[in-house]
């Protein structure tokens, strides 16, 4: 009698020792060799130190429960920050540029509270993660994202990227078996060229000013509402300028041939601003007719900044695409689906 008193004790101490007893909790067992605070977090730089509070700052706004990893990877640390039921199918979520996994505060409790939410800071650009080897060229990014995604052990996922992170997010899809679908929330230099225009030439010109200065020149021109901003991230975004430099992989990020967008042979949403400096009507033409399985759309009374600028719309659409790829692909080939009806004429 005494053994099986001991029993439920026992069972606990398993359960607890395996992973979270809470069904579809948030910690694994299988990222706890993912949890330790490496040094450059736990004792930074003066320089670092402001940005990390700031970051941290930021974070107060996420909106669900999360936990950060720190994945050594050969070129350096990859923080991703994790949200969501284990349950839910995975979605990858590639930040914009200098504006690292923070800018998904409007959106991580809205994607967490269905989907396993993984947000990668980019290594090469200010966040938590940290390089300790140059990365020589923009294929050299795929192939770290590759390296963290594998890591993580993700057997499928789908792919959100933003401005520059929608650039990454197609070249990372392109003949990706693991890639159940992708949304390209205002990608920049993926479907077109930058059109000329007198933002875009403003935009361009805000390196000429001071650092200090730079955040919200940059949001005028990014946000059709720049106010909705919040305050904690535009500081945060603010010492992210001031510690950055000039990003030599941008003039290798060109518009994708339409042969490489016809390899994307899986769901793609496609969803630009009607005020957005890096596309216009052109960018959804172009998806539909060369992307197989794409749908879009323009968002009005909106910037490059969507996900600020709109951001219930945003989240709607896309939970609804989400839902829709994961039902669609769990029953049949990508290949088969038909998006003609997703969106309403």
């Amino acid at each position: 009698m005494e053994e099986l008193k001991s029993l439920p004790v026992f069972l606990l101490l398993l359960l607890s020792t395996y992973g979270n007893l809470e069904p579809g909790g948030l910690y694994h067992n299988r990222y706890a060799r993912f949890k330790d605070v490496p040094e450059y977090i736990s004792n930074p730089s003066e320089a670092r130190q402001d940005y990390f509070e700031a970051y941290d700052k930021t974070m107060e706004h996420w909106g669900t429960p999360y936990e950060e990893l720190y994945i050594e990877t050969s070129k350096g640390v990859a923080h991703v920050i994790v949200s969501g039921p284990s349950s839910g199918s995975s979605v990858v979520l590639m930040n914009g540029m200098a504006a690292s996994s923070t800018m998904w505060y409007p959106n991580a409790r809205a994607l967490a509270s269905e989907h396993r939410v993984f947000a990668i800071d980019l290594l090469i650009e200010p966040g938590k993660s940290f390089k300790t080897e140059d990365i020589k060229n923009i294929q050299g990014v795929k192939s770290w994202y590759i390296e963290v995604l594998d890591k993580l052990g993700l057997d499928s996922y789908h792919l959100v990227g933003t401005s520059r992170g929608g650039w990454l997010a197609v070249d990372l899809a392109r003949d990706n078996a693991k890639v159940k679908s992708v949304i390209l929330l205002s990608p920049v230099q993926t479907l077109i060229w930058m059109p000329p225009s007198a933002g875009l030439l403003k935009n361009m010109l805000n390196i000429f000013y001071p650092k200090e200065k730079r955040a919200w020149r940059t949001m005028e021109t990014l946000s059709n509402d720049p106010s909705k901003i919040n305050k904690d991230y535009l500081e945060q975004y603010r010492l992210a300028l001031k510690n950055d430099t000039l990003n030599k992989f941008m003039m290798q990020m060109k518009p994708f041939s339409h042969k490489k967008l016809r390899s994307l042979d899986m769901p793609v949403l496609v969803l630009v601003g009607d005020r957005d400096l890096f596309n216009t009507k052109r960018s959804i033409r172009k998806a539909k007719k060369y992307i197989p399985r794409a749908q879009g759309e323009v968002v009005e009374n909106s910037g490059h900044f969507l996900t600020i600028d709109q951001t219930e719309l945003i989240n709607k659409k896309m939970l609804d695409f989400l839902d829709y790829a994961d039902e669609r692909t769990s029953q049949e080939p990508i290949s088969s689906i038909d998006f003609s009806n997703f969106f309403e004429e």
